[in-house]
Protein backbone atom coordinates (compact mmCIF):
# COMPACT_ATOMS: atom_id res chain seq x y z
CA UNK A 1 0.00 0.00 0.00
CA UNK A 2 1.18 3.44 -0.87
CA UNK A 3 2.19 5.59 1.93
CA UNK A 4 0.72 9.07 1.80
CA UNK A 5 3.06 12.00 2.45
CA UNK A 6 2.54 13.44 5.68
CA UNK A 7 1.12 16.91 5.25
CA UNK A 8 2.78 19.49 7.22
CA UNK A 9 1.30 22.90 7.46
CA UNK A 10 3.33 25.74 5.82
CA UNK A 11 5.12 27.99 8.04
CA UNK A 12 6.28 31.51 7.43
CA UNK A 13 9.82 30.36 7.13
CA UNK A 14 8.95 27.66 4.61
CA UNK A 15 7.00 30.16 2.55
CA UNK A 16 9.94 32.61 2.51
CA UNK A 17 12.24 29.75 1.68
CA UNK A 18 9.99 28.80 -1.23
CA UNK A 19 9.94 32.43 -2.40
CA UNK A 20 13.70 32.67 -2.13
CA UNK A 21 14.11 29.44 -4.14
CA UNK A 22 11.66 30.66 -6.76
CA UNK A 23 13.46 34.00 -6.95
CA UNK A 24 16.78 32.20 -7.29
CA UNK A 25 15.42 29.99 -10.08
CA UNK A 26 13.91 32.98 -11.85
CA UNK A 27 17.20 34.85 -11.61
CA UNK A 28 19.11 31.84 -12.92
CA UNK A 29 16.59 31.48 -15.74
CA UNK A 30 16.85 35.18 -16.52
CA UNK A 31 20.66 34.96 -16.52
CA UNK A 32 20.56 31.89 -18.77
CA UNK A 33 17.95 33.46 -21.02
CA UNK A 34 19.99 36.64 -21.25
CA UNK A 35 23.12 34.60 -21.98
CA UNK A 36 21.30 32.65 -24.74
CA UNK A 37 19.89 35.84 -26.21
CA UNK A 38 23.32 37.50 -26.24
CA UNK A 39 24.78 34.39 -27.87
CA UNK A 40 22.05 34.41 -30.54
CA UNK A 41 22.54 38.16 -31.00
CA UNK A 42 26.25 37.60 -31.52
CA UNK A 43 25.50 34.87 -34.05
CA UNK A 44 23.00 37.12 -35.78
CA UNK A 45 25.48 40.01 -35.79
CA UNK A 46 28.24 37.69 -37.04
CA UNK A 47 25.94 36.34 -39.76
CA UNK A 48 24.89 39.88 -40.66
CA UNK A 49 28.52 41.00 -40.71
CA UNK A 50 29.44 38.00 -42.87
CA UNK A 51 26.52 38.75 -45.17
CA UNK A 52 27.49 42.43 -45.36
CA UNK A 53 31.08 41.42 -45.99
CA UNK A 54 29.97 39.08 -48.80
CA UNK A 55 27.77 41.81 -50.22
CA UNK A 56 30.65 44.24 -49.99
CA UNK A 57 32.98 41.80 -51.70
CA UNK A 58 30.45 41.10 -54.44
CA UNK A 59 29.81 44.82 -54.79
CA UNK A 60 33.55 45.46 -55.03
CA UNK A 61 33.95 42.62 -57.57
CA UNK A 62 31.12 44.03 -59.67
CA UNK A 63 32.59 47.53 -59.38
CA UNK A 64 36.01 46.15 -60.33
CA UNK A 65 34.52 44.37 -63.33
CA UNK A 66 32.58 47.50 -64.26
CA UNK A 67 35.73 49.61 -64.03
CA UNK A 68 37.68 47.05 -66.09
CA UNK A 69 34.92 47.00 -68.71
CA UNK A 70 34.87 50.78 -68.68
CA UNK A 71 38.65 50.82 -68.99
CA UNK A 72 38.49 48.38 -71.91
CA UNK A 73 35.72 50.42 -73.50
CA UNK A 74 37.73 53.61 -73.15
CA UNK A 75 40.84 51.85 -74.48
CA UNK A 76 38.89 50.58 -77.49
CA UNK A 77 37.44 54.05 -77.96
CA UNK A 78 40.95 55.59 -77.81
CA UNK A 79 42.21 52.99 -80.27
CA UNK A 80 39.25 53.67 -82.56
CA UNK A 81 39.79 57.43 -82.33
CA UNK A 82 43.54 56.98 -82.89
CA UNK A 83 42.89 54.73 -85.90
CA UNK A 84 40.34 57.20 -87.27
CA UNK A 85 42.76 60.09 -86.72
CA UNK A 86 45.58 58.15 -88.40
CA UNK A 87 43.29 57.27 -91.31
CA UNK A 88 42.15 60.89 -91.66
CA UNK A 89 45.78 62.03 -91.49
CA UNK A 90 46.76 59.52 -94.19
CA UNK A 91 43.85 60.66 -96.35
CA UNK A 92 44.89 64.26 -95.84
CA UNK A 93 48.51 63.47 -96.72
CA UNK A 94 47.44 61.57 -99.85
CA UNK A 95 45.09 64.42 -100.79
CA UNK A 96 47.90 66.96 -100.30
CA UNK A 97 50.32 64.78 -102.31
CA UNK A 98 47.82 64.49 -105.17
CA UNK A 99 47.19 68.23 -105.05
CA UNK A 100 50.94 68.87 -105.00
CA UNK A 101 51.47 66.55 -107.99
CA UNK A 102 48.57 68.21 -109.82
CA UNK A 103 50.05 71.65 -109.21
CA UNK A 104 53.50 70.44 -110.30
CA UNK A 105 52.04 68.96 -113.50
CA UNK A 106 50.12 72.17 -114.11
CA UNK A 107 53.28 74.19 -113.46
CA UNK A 108 55.27 71.97 -115.85
CA UNK A 109 52.54 72.27 -118.47
CA UNK A 110 52.51 76.06 -118.11
CA UNK A 111 56.31 76.16 -118.28
CA UNK A 112 56.32 73.98 -121.41
CA UNK A 113 53.63 76.16 -122.95
CA UNK A 114 55.62 79.25 -122.01
CA UNK A 115 58.80 77.73 -123.48
CA UNK A 116 56.92 76.72 -126.63
CA UNK A 117 55.48 80.21 -127.08
CA UNK A 118 58.83 81.81 -126.32
CA UNK A 119 60.57 79.46 -128.76
CA UNK A 120 57.98 80.14 -131.44
CA UNK A 121 58.21 83.89 -130.86
CA UNK A 122 62.02 83.77 -130.88
CA UNK A 123 62.04 81.65 -134.01
CA UNK A 124 59.53 83.95 -135.72
CA UNK A 125 61.63 86.95 -134.70
CA UNK A 126 64.76 85.30 -135.97
CA UNK A 127 62.98 84.32 -139.19
CA UNK A 128 61.84 87.90 -139.59
CA UNK A 129 65.38 89.18 -139.05
CA UNK A 130 66.77 86.55 -141.38
CA UNK A 131 64.09 87.35 -143.94
CA UNK A 132 64.85 91.08 -143.80
CA UNK A 133 68.56 90.42 -144.06
CA UNK A 134 67.98 87.87 -146.79
CA UNK A 135 65.82 90.31 -148.72
CA UNK A 136 68.54 92.91 -148.42
CA UNK A 137 71.25 90.44 -149.36
CA UNK A 138 69.07 88.96 -152.11
CA UNK A 139 68.58 92.39 -153.58
CA UNK A 140 72.32 92.93 -153.57
CA UNK A 141 72.91 89.37 -154.75
CA UNK A 142 70.37 89.67 -157.55
CA UNK A 143 71.98 92.89 -158.61
CA UNK A 144 75.39 91.22 -158.71
CA UNK A 145 74.01 88.10 -160.38
CA UNK A 146 72.31 90.19 -163.00
CA UNK A 147 75.56 91.92 -163.68
CA UNK A 148 77.38 88.57 -163.81
CA UNK A 149 74.69 87.05 -166.01
CA UNK A 150 74.81 90.01 -168.34
CA UNK A 151 78.58 89.92 -168.34
CA UNK A 152 79.24 86.21 -168.60
CA UNK A 153 75.95 84.96 -169.98
CA UNK A 154 76.48 81.81 -167.92
CA UNK A 155 73.15 80.12 -167.53
CA UNK A 156 74.77 77.38 -165.44
CA UNK A 157 75.19 79.76 -162.52
CA UNK A 158 71.42 79.89 -162.17
CA UNK A 159 70.81 76.14 -162.16
CA UNK A 160 70.85 75.83 -158.35
CA UNK A 161 68.54 78.82 -157.90
CA UNK A 162 66.23 77.41 -160.55
CA UNK A 163 66.05 74.08 -158.66
CA UNK A 164 65.39 75.85 -155.33
CA UNK A 165 62.61 77.95 -156.82
CA UNK A 166 61.13 74.93 -158.54
CA UNK A 167 60.89 72.83 -155.36
CA UNK A 168 59.98 75.81 -153.17
CA UNK A 169 57.06 76.61 -155.45
CA UNK A 170 56.02 72.96 -155.46
CA UNK A 171 55.84 72.89 -151.66
CA UNK A 172 54.17 76.28 -151.53
CA UNK A 173 51.45 75.01 -153.87
CA UNK A 174 49.98 72.42 -151.52
CA UNK A 175 52.72 69.87 -150.84
CA UNK A 176 53.34 70.86 -147.22
CA UNK A 177 52.21 67.43 -145.98
CA UNK A 178 55.64 65.91 -145.65
CA UNK A 179 55.95 62.32 -144.26
CA UNK A 180 52.25 62.53 -143.33
CA UNK A 181 52.65 65.66 -141.18
CA UNK A 182 51.38 69.14 -142.10
CA UNK A 183 53.80 72.06 -141.78
CA UNK A 184 52.79 75.61 -140.92
CA UNK A 185 55.58 77.59 -142.61
CA UNK A 186 58.15 77.15 -145.33
CA UNK A 187 61.28 79.25 -145.77
CA UNK A 188 63.97 79.14 -148.41
CA UNK A 189 67.62 80.16 -148.28
CA UNK A 190 67.48 80.38 -144.48
CA UNK A 191 70.68 81.93 -143.10
CA UNK A 192 71.02 82.60 -139.34
CA UNK A 193 72.18 86.07 -138.40
CA UNK A 194 73.90 85.20 -135.12
CA UNK A 195 75.19 81.81 -136.14
CA UNK A 196 77.22 79.42 -134.02
CA UNK A 197 78.20 77.33 -137.03
CA UNK A 198 78.07 79.10 -140.36
CA UNK A 199 75.60 77.33 -142.62
CA UNK A 200 72.56 77.91 -144.78
CA UNK A 201 69.45 75.86 -145.43
CA UNK A 202 67.85 75.70 -148.87
CA UNK A 203 64.29 74.84 -147.75
CA UNK A 204 63.03 74.67 -144.16
CA UNK A 205 59.50 73.67 -143.10
CA UNK A 206 58.39 73.97 -139.46
CA UNK A 207 55.43 73.14 -137.23
CA UNK A 208 54.95 72.92 -133.45
CA UNK A 209 57.05 69.77 -132.99
CA UNK A 210 59.05 69.05 -136.16
CA UNK A 211 61.47 70.68 -138.60
CA UNK A 212 62.09 69.46 -142.14
CA UNK A 213 65.39 70.52 -143.75
CA UNK A 214 65.61 69.94 -147.49
CA UNK A 215 68.86 70.33 -149.37
CA UNK A 216 68.27 71.23 -153.03
CA UNK A 217 70.68 70.26 -155.82
CA UNK A 218 70.31 70.66 -159.53
CA UNK A 219 72.08 67.32 -159.90
CA UNK A 220 72.69 65.40 -156.65
CA UNK A 221 75.78 63.29 -156.04
CA UNK A 222 76.71 60.75 -153.41
CA UNK A 223 79.07 63.16 -151.66
CA UNK A 224 76.10 65.49 -150.97
CA UNK A 225 74.58 63.04 -148.42
CA UNK A 226 77.07 63.76 -145.57
CA UNK A 227 76.41 67.48 -146.20
CA UNK A 228 72.68 66.87 -145.75
CA UNK A 229 73.19 64.89 -142.51
CA UNK A 230 75.50 67.63 -141.20
CA UNK A 231 72.61 70.12 -141.36
CA UNK A 232 71.10 68.53 -138.22
CA UNK A 233 73.91 69.61 -135.90
CA UNK A 234 74.35 73.07 -137.40
CA UNK A 235 70.61 73.79 -137.29
CA UNK A 236 70.34 72.81 -133.62
CA UNK A 237 73.38 74.90 -132.80
CA UNK A 238 72.15 77.95 -134.74
CA UNK A 239 68.51 77.62 -133.59
CA UNK A 240 68.64 76.36 -129.96
CA UNK A 241 64.97 77.16 -129.44
CA UNK A 242 64.21 74.18 -131.67
CA UNK A 243 66.64 71.79 -129.99
CA UNK A 244 63.77 69.57 -128.81
CA UNK A 245 62.08 69.38 -132.19
CA UNK A 246 62.39 66.30 -134.32
CA UNK A 247 64.39 66.99 -137.48
CA UNK A 248 63.66 65.26 -140.77
CA UNK A 249 65.97 65.48 -143.76
CA UNK A 250 65.29 65.52 -147.47
CA UNK A 251 67.37 65.72 -150.65
CA UNK A 252 65.63 67.36 -153.58
CA UNK A 253 67.14 67.21 -157.06
CA UNK A 254 66.08 67.51 -160.67
CA UNK A 255 68.46 64.65 -161.46
CA UNK A 256 69.26 61.71 -159.16
CA UNK A 257 71.50 58.72 -159.67
CA UNK A 258 70.13 55.36 -158.39
CA UNK A 259 73.11 55.02 -156.06
CA UNK A 260 72.28 58.39 -154.48
CA UNK A 261 68.68 57.26 -153.88
CA UNK A 262 69.94 54.05 -152.27
CA UNK A 263 72.22 55.97 -149.91
CA UNK A 264 69.37 58.31 -148.97
CA UNK A 265 67.17 55.32 -148.16
CA UNK A 266 69.96 53.79 -146.05
CA UNK A 267 70.36 57.02 -144.05
CA UNK A 268 66.64 57.75 -143.59
CA UNK A 269 66.63 60.79 -145.90
CA UNK A 270 63.56 61.58 -147.98
CA UNK A 271 64.07 61.73 -151.74
CA UNK A 272 62.27 64.52 -153.61
CA UNK A 273 62.62 64.46 -157.38
CA UNK A 274 60.98 65.60 -160.57
CA UNK A 275 59.15 62.95 -162.56
CA UNK A 276 57.70 64.50 -165.70
CA UNK A 277 55.80 67.60 -164.65
CA UNK A 278 55.20 66.33 -161.09
CA UNK A 279 57.24 66.30 -157.88
CA UNK A 280 57.47 62.86 -156.27
CA UNK A 281 58.36 62.45 -152.58
CA UNK A 282 59.70 59.11 -151.37
CA UNK A 283 59.59 59.32 -147.55
CA UNK A 284 58.61 55.75 -146.58
CA UNK A 285 62.09 55.16 -145.13
CA UNK A 286 62.27 58.55 -143.39
CA UNK A 287 63.53 58.73 -139.80
CA UNK A 288 63.79 61.53 -137.24
CA UNK A 289 67.19 62.92 -136.26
Amino acid sequence: MEQKAEYQPATQESVWAAFRETDRLLKEYAVDFDRRMKKQEKKREAAAAAFDLQLQREREEREKERKEREKERKEREREREAAAAAFDLQLQKEREEREKERKEREKEREEREKERKAAAAAFDLQLQKDREKREATEAAFNKRMKKIDETLGAWANNQGAFAEDYFFNSFENGKRNFFGEPFDRIEKNLKPLDYVIKDEYDLVMVNGKSVAIIEVKYKAHEHNIPQVIGKVDTFRANYPNYARHKIFLGLASLSLYPLVEQECTKNGIAVIKQVGDAVVINDAHLRAY
